[in-house]
């Protein structure tokens, strides 16, 4: 028998190493996933691949009483189980079924009006990454018993650990259980479980059915898409495998009439849970076992009620077998089609299971290739992240005299039955289609949550896109940042190789190749003097800092009598000035503000998704923008020009684009903690005084329409981190600089703080009077001209005479590049630092340095 992974391994160099039966279990196929090249395609899944119920059930069943020997009855009786939309909701639920004793709930893509959510986290190699977390009983997940967490593959463990440090921070426990169908680690990831059980203080077992791993060559994600693209192109669209498999024979019915799908009443039991989405008891359980055999008659009566048509001539070949019938089931929905296939098969018939999906991949109609053809149709449940493409596999083609469709009666829409919808495409291939409804259960809201706090529904006047999005990043998952003091509205690029040599990244830039914000500069590493440097800085200027710090926050406060303000800042030069605000409330005032960090950049505006999200779970009204300072003013423009076309593209109103900042020297904004230009030490530094996270990303490979902005995180670095240190250093000196403040933030409310645009007019007749002719290319105060010196190809530096105390280490850089330092009088700020105009690779010397413009 060929392995069913022959074809990827001969194109890309693909290996599958581990125990024997791993090539009998799964196969390979190539994904259309800019971040994933291949997928590994499970045989006794029922996602991709149909395969007998029996078999299906039984795998999951096995591994369940697995765990319940390996906890034993008392704890299994305490555990919950967890499984993974949408390929793992039926292998949770048939763990869940072996384990015995336990409730199941998956996880789920669909959110569900009125349902507040116990939580949710990304999947950063998928396609579609936001899960939902929606239990009816919200006590669901706030026991202390062992937590078992079921997806179909374990191989970077990204997922679960993202999953377990998001729900040990909100309710923690003693013990977890992973459990796969697969055990795929790599040998770099085998030690991670252990670390991480010992990093959260829990013990962390994993249960797998087999073990083996993948190894990749370094270059196969080009090599992956290259390969996707050439069969896109050489298939020219065929339906039903228009990644590369010829189109499947239509059924030997009458040309061009398709018969109409017979639908089956099937009497699911009155208050029975479609599924897990909400929640899954082990009396729901016993409740459907009773129901079975009734409905599996009603299906088997539906599959014989014409006799004139093709399955009757299907019995007639073989009346010992009967038709060979697929049960069908709908993406997240696949536990309840899997045990109406099970019921089938124990009467009798010939039954495979499978199950549509949102994935999408490549089909090749080859023996040594996992994905033979494809049906594609359009989705039909109104998703809340909006309409897309769906996919049916190894369904064409594949010999079967009927299909049962199992939906639920959410998904039981018109463009299910439309001329270009899932039945419709069945019925071209496929004698026999009988549609089955469960009903979609509709959860009774509790009266009390986990806390014993009375129990409110998060119901959002937000487009229902935004339910989908992702919970906020939080460390030490992401960043260095303890979790209370950000959540990051961004998504996870580490795993991606996104930097590019200044010199080149400046001539794209210039050049209009690329924009800023598709790639990263490399991290500058400071030498021991500028460390130095940094330090000393932060020890002169602590106490400045921590005065401005709590002259903004109170100007805020003080602007919001009762309200409690969201504090949401411009990542990541304004993070660190939000995580002090934070502290500064906390301290002087005892109110924990939210705070978030989006993304916004120039030229493309802000991040619309976290403003969806933001406006999902707090009033817009109570949002205040946050940054490290301003320079001319361009972000402060961009921010007010981006929230206007929100407004007029989503109709939410209330957003103030007004922006909060430590330092105003240009005099962009209203409130401020002061408008000198002077050193704030974290523009020093790059990731390391920022939680170790980078500027944003913006590119469309990466970020998709309903994706946030990107960043990565630079745990590498961490021995060089200095966030926590300047964090501390500043708050240390609140209690000194309190009365201060006081007299400051009076003084301030007093005064007219209208902007004059000091810094724009400064800019402009700079930018002239050194033929630049361009203000973007000029970046006035010592926080933006630290930015060129350390990721742009400078040119010079403007310093005002007499400034000399804040401009140490912007003299050391600019020695270490080579770059002129101009006195300047009469300057606005303390410095201006000048990008290289029209820059080229000329525009560096032999040596590296920047040339002196003659």
């Amino acid at each position: 028998m060929v392995w069913t992974g022959t074809w990827v391994a001969e194109r890309l160099g693909v290996e599958l190493i581990g125990d024997e039966e791993l090539p009998t279990l799964l196969g390979l196929a190539l994904r259309r996933n800019p971040k994933r090249a291949h997928l590994l395609v499970s045989s006794v899944l029922g996602k991709h691949v149909p395969q007998r119920p029996s078999v299906v059930y039984g795998s999951g069943l096995d591994l369940g009483r697995r765990v319940r020997a390996l906890l034993g009855d008392e704890e299994a009786a305490r555990s919950v189980v967890l499984g993974y939309a949408e390929t793992a909701t039926a292998l949770g639920h048939a763990v869940a079924d072996g384990l015995g004793l336990a409730p199941y709930l998956h996880s789920t893509r669909r959110p569900v009006a009125g349902v507040a959510r116990a939580g949710g986290f990304e999947e950063s190699h998928s396609h579609a990454t936001s899960h939902l977390l929606l239990p009816e009983d919200p006590k669901l997940l706030a026991g202390d018993g062992p937590l078992v967490l079921v997806d179909d593959e374990f191989s970077t463990g990204n997922t679960v650990l993202n999953t377990v440090r998001a729900l040990h921070e909100r309710y923690p426990r003693e013990r977890y259980v992973v459990v796969a169908l697969v055990d795929m680690r790599s040998a770099a990831d085998l030690g991670r479980l252990d670390a991480f059980a010992a990093e959260i203080g829990a013990r962390v077992d994993l249960v797998s059915g087999a073990a083996g791993t993948v190894r990749l060559p370094e270059d196969v994600l080009e090599k992956g898409q290259a390969l996707v693209a050439a069969q896109e192109r050489a298939a020219g669209g065929a339906e039903a495998g228009a990644d590369g498999a010829p189109a499947a024979a239509p059924s030997p019915q009458a040309p061009g009439v398709a018969e109409a799908p017979v639908r089956v009443g099937l009497d699911w039991p009155e208050g029975l849970p479609d599924g897990g989405r909400h929640g899954f008891t082990p009396d729901h359980r016993a409740g459907l076992e009773a129901a079975l055999p009734a409905m599996a008659d009603r299906i088997a009566e539906a599959l014989r009620r014409d006799p004139a048509d093709g399955i009757a001539d299907a019995l007639r070949r073989d009346p010992v077998a009967g038709p060979r019938v697929l049960v069908l089931g709908f993406e997240e929905l696949m536990y309840a089609p899997l045990r109406l296939g099970t019921a089938l098969e124990e009467a009798g018939h010939d039954v495979r299971y499978s199950t549509t999906t949102r994935s999408p991949v490549l089909a090749v109609d080859d023996p040594g290739y996992a994905i033979r053809t494809r049906l594609v149709f359009p989705a039909h449940d109104d998703p809340a992240d909006g309409p897309g493409e769906r996919y049916a596999y190894n369904v064409a083609g594949a010999g079967f005299d009927a299909v049962v469709v199992v939906v639920d009666s959410t998904a039981d829409t018109p463009a299910l039955h439309a001329p270009d919808g899932l039945l419709a495409r069945l019925a071209a291939h496929i004698p026999r289609v009988v549609l089955a409804v469960v009903p979609s259960y509709m959860p009774t809201v509790p009266s009390y949550a986990p806390t014993g706090a009375p129990y409110t529904p998060t119901v959002s006047e937000a487009p229902e896109r935004s339910s989908m999005l992702p919970e906020p990043l939080r460390g030490p998952a992401f960043s260095s940042y303890a979790p209370e003091e950000v959540g990051w509205l961004l998504q996870d690029l580490s795993d991606v190789e996104l930097e590019a040599p200044t010199e080149e990244r400046e001539e794209a830039i210039q050049s209009g190749g690329a924009h800023y914000a598709e790639s990263l500069p490399v991290e500058y590493q400071p030498s021991e003097r500028y460390q130095e440097l940094f330090h000393t800085a932060l020890e002169s200027s602590a106490a400045r800092i921590a005065r401005a710090v709590g002259t903004v926050t109170e100007t805020v406060l003080a602007e919001r009598p009762g309200r409690t303000p969201v504090l949401v800042s411009l990542a990541r030069a304004g993070t660190p000035v939000g995580v002090l605000m934070r502290r500064w409330a906390l301290a002087r005032h005892d109110l924990d503000l939210p705070h978030y960090a989006v993304s916004i950049v120039r030229g493309r505006g802000i991040d619309a998704n976290a403003l969806r999200w933001l406006a999902a779970h707090h009033d817009p009204a109570d949002v205040v923008f946050v940054d490290g300072w301003t320079g001319k003013g361009a972000i402060t423009r961009e921010l007010a020009d981006a929230l206007k076309e929100f407004e007029a593209s989503d109709g939410i109103t209330g957003f103030d684009p007004e922006i909060a900042v430590l330092a105003d020297p240009g005099s962009c904004v209203r409130v401020h903690g002061t408008r000198e230009d002077f050193l704030i030490p974290s523009a020093c530094l790059n990731s390391t005084v920022s939680g170790l996270i980078s500027r944003t990303v913006l590119r469309s490979d990466l970020v998709g329409p309903h994706d946030f902005h990107g960043a990565k995180y630079y745990r590498e670095l961490a021995g060089a981190d200095v966030s926590e240190d300047f964090l501390d250093a500043v708050a240390a000196r609140f209690d000194e600089v309190a009365e201060t403040v006081d007299t400051d933030v009076k003084e301030l409310l007093a005064t007219d703080r209208t902007p004059t645009w000091e810094g724009w007019a400064a800019v402009e007749r700079i930018s002239e009077e050194y033929g630049i002719h361009d203000v973007n290319l000029v970046k006035p105060g010592v926080g933006e001209t630290t930015r060129v010196l350390l990721r742009r190809v400078p040119w010079k530096i403007l310093a005002k005479r007499g400034a000399d105390a804040d401009l140490a280490h912007v003299r050391l850089l600019a020695e270490q590049r080579g770059v002129p330092v101009e006195e300047v009088d009469e300057l606005p700020y303390s410095c201006v630092g000048l990008i290289h105009p029209q820059y080229t690779r000329g525009a560096t010397g032999a040596d590296g340095k920047a040339v002196v413009s003659q």
